[in-house]
């Protein structure tokens, strides 16, 4: 991460939140959310077990996410066509639309969906049960299948915690 990608994220959800209340966590409504990405994307950089590659486009991809559903600013031109190409595909109209359509998806994007729902699962008290338990489910088998490709990995080993 550069620091003029950490600073387009920042404004991006800071200034130009598709809604106000997006600019904040849920499950208290005052941290930035600006955090999430920048947790996803610093989880996959250190993580040692995949290779650079994966790990520099996964965190360029991560870090940027969230800006096509949540924000009206466009990515920014400085990003290749490859991390572009990972945003698309892991932004979805609904989380029932991600659950059905996921797993048409490369396993890369299991992957980098992985980083996205366990940090959504740590902060995720604001969720009713039912909702918890339907994203548990989603986390347990996105989990499995990045296993089956990945092997265990660190973001893994967190997941088996939240369900």
């Amino acid at each position: 991460m550069e620091t003029k990608d950490l600073v387009y994220i920042i404004q991006a959800h800071t200034e130009k939140a598709k809604k106000p209340e997006r600019r904040f966590r849920q499950w208290d409504n005052r941290t930035p959310y600006y955090v999430h990405p920048i947790w996803c994307a610093a989880m996959i950089r250190q993580e040692p077990s995949l290779d650079e590659q994966t790990r520099v486009n996964g965190s360029q991809a991560l870090l940027y996410h969230d800006v096509p559903e949540d924000t009206t600013v466009q990515l920014p031109g400085w990003l290749s066509d490859d991390v572009k190409s990972l945003i698309s595909d892991l932004t979805f109209d609904s989380s029932e639309d991600e659950w059905k359509h996921l797993w048409k998806k490369d396993k890369l994007i299991k992957l980098l969906k992985l980083y996205d729902k366990v940090n959504n699962l740590m902060d995720g008290t604001w969720m009713k049960p039912e909702r918890k338990r339907q994203h548990q489910a989603h986390l347990r088998k996105l989990c499995e299948d990045v296993e089956e490709n990945y092997g265990e990995l660190n973001i893994t080993r967190l997941a088996r915690t939240l369900f």
